[in-house]
């Protein structure tokens, strides 16, 4: 009997889709890890110890469906009714859903690595199929557009990583007033700059669609735009406990916005998306929430002496909102041996410094994509991090 081949029972769209890359999870040990934004510092003692709590004759039943408890309290932290905020297995679940909720795919799957990148292009297309967003941004947007046979719609930044101005994108013809869903990562990743509230808010005025403002930095920054998720029925504001409050491993996200928008996404919520160990983690952090500010002044101030120091070295570090930066290493040409050959190699661009400082066991992310290749990101770490990075970066500095 002749079975099928494996492949060709795939749909066509996912044959083609690019997965999203996460950031290298190292296998070799002692290396310092400034590569994937975590948060140096752990969970509070008290988060620590009511898992532990939690690992009991529970683990065999399913959690609250719709982590009411976890809910109650980010409405009191935030000022808001229960009924504006859905949690989600990290903010990237949630995110998918609202591809899956607010766009249609079009009805033959194009091209999944084909755009709409111009205003002729827009009216090929309803705009309830485009997913928009500004590049360089978060690399998975386009992959959940392409999951959903979405058009999408990016539409670069200023070269210095800031928003475009409203006439400016009027002007440009790129973006669309009227897509389907907008995404902005504020402050933005991998730039770490900030964007100012009422920046966002005129841009939100003039949108017609839905918007998701992405703050997983938010806790970073100088201000936030939550205030907008509870002003205007269309834009969400999207929060994770994994940067600011160290609960990567749990996977807890939560979006903000009009109760009807969130009734929706409850509609095609998975039935238990979060699981139990995780709702308590969250729920306990809110409770002990002057540890974790203590947290985030250390990371703010070791990220504004980092800055400082690789500035002085002759690093192009783009300002910072977030726990991490981006910063263009200096150009000028620097040697170091190459132990498998003995010949000399030059140390002149970002690529070259990401293996350099691997060598030195500090594992940061390059980019190899256009308008970010020449950085590198750089998650803050601890005091003492910051400090062996430097060291290690006057080291290769010297080596010439």
């Amino acid at each position: 009997m002749a079975y099928p081949i494996p492949n060709r029972l795939v749909r066509p769209l996912i044959r083609t889709l690019l997965p999203y890359t996460p950031g290298e999870q190292p296998k070799v040990k002692g290396l310092v890890k400034l590569n994937t934004n975590e948060n140096p510092y752990p969970p509070s003692p008290k988060v620590l110890r009511a898992v532990r709590a939690a690992v009991d004759g529970r683990l065999r039943l399913y959690p609250n469906p719709t982590a009411d408890s976890l809910r109650e309290k980010l409405a009191r932290f935030h000022g808001c009714s229960p009924d504006n905020i859905i949690v989600g297995n990290g903010s990237d679940e949630l995110l998918e859903m609202a591809v899956r909720c607010f766009v249609e795919p079009v009805a033959k799957p194009r091209n999944s690595s084909r755009a709409a990148p111009s205003r002729s292009k827009h009216a090929q297309h309803p705009a309830n199929n485009i997913v928009q967003y500004f590049t360089p941004s978060y690399s998975l947007y386009p992959v959940l557009a392409d999951m959903h046979g979405a058009i999408k719609n990016p539409v670069p930044l200023n070269s210095d990583f800031t928003l475009p101005t409203l006439p400016s994108l009027k002007r440009g013809g790129l973006w669309n007033f009227n897509a389907a869903l907008t995404f902005i990562t504020t402050p933005n990743a991998p730039s770490g700059r900030g964007y100012s509230t009422a920046q966002l808010e005129a841009l939100c005025q003039v949108q017609r669609g839905v918007v998701v403002l992405d703050e997983a930095y938010a806790e970073f920054a100088d201000e936030n735009a939550l205030s907008l998720a509870l002003l205007y029925p269309h834009v969400i504001v999207s929060r994770t406990f994994s940067k600011a409050y160290s609960l990567c491993f749990l996977r807890v996200g939560y979006f903000i916005a009009h109760a009807d928008l969130i009734r929706a996404m409850h509609k095609i919520r998975d039935s238990y998306n979060v699981n139990g160990l995780g709702q308590i983690a969250a729920e306990t952090t809110l409770d002990d929430i002057e540890y974790y500010r203590r947290n985030f002044a250390k990371i703010i101030a070791t990220r504004n002496w980092l800055s400082k120091q690789l500035t002085a070295l002759g690093f192009k570090v783009v300002p910072s909102w977030t726990n991490f930066i981006l910063a263009m290493p200096p150009h000028h040409p620097k040697t170091s041996v190459d132990r498998s050959n003995r010949s000399q190699t030059h140390v002149s661009n970002a690529k070259d410094w990401f293996l350099q400082l691997r060598e030195h066991k500090i594992l940061v992310r390059w980019f190899d994509q256009p308008v970010v290749r020449d950085y590198l990101r750089i998650t803050v770490g601890t005091a003492p991090q910051a400090r062996y990075l430097v060291k290690v970066v006057r080291k290769i500095l010297a080596t010439g």
